[in-house]
C-alpha cells in the first residue's frame, strides 16, 4: 500500500508562527519544504500520530489542537 500525501491546514491560530490557511504537507514521511510554512516542533509531536494514520488512508473529520496552551493553533488534516 503506498503511503497517501496529507496536509495539516490551520483553522484557526492564536500563534505568530501561522496563520489561518497555512499549510504544512507531507509527501509520504517527509515534510514538502516548498508547499509548506513553518514547521513548529511543538505542534508536530502533537499531530504526527494523524499525520501517519492519514498517510495509511485512515483519515476522518476531525480538527486537532497544538497542546501549547499559550499558542493555541488547530489544524485540520486533508488527503492531499
Amino acid at each position: 500500500m503506498d503511503a497517501k500525501k496529507v496536509k495539516l491546514v490551520v483553522v484557526e491560530s492564536h500563534c505568530d508562527l501561522y496563520k489561518e490557511g497555512d499549510e504544512i504537507v507531507f509527501d509520504g514521511p517527509v515534510v514538502n519544504k516548498e508547499k509548506s510554512g513553518a514547521l513548529c516542533m511543538t505542534a508536530l509531536q502533537a499531530l504526527y500520530p494523524y499525520v501517519f494514520a492519514g498517510r495509511q488512508g485512515a483519515l476522518w473529520p476531525s480538527d486537532i489542537q497544538c497542546p501549547d496552551c499559550d499558542e493555541g493553533v488547530v489544524f485540520r488534516i486533508v488527503e492531499q
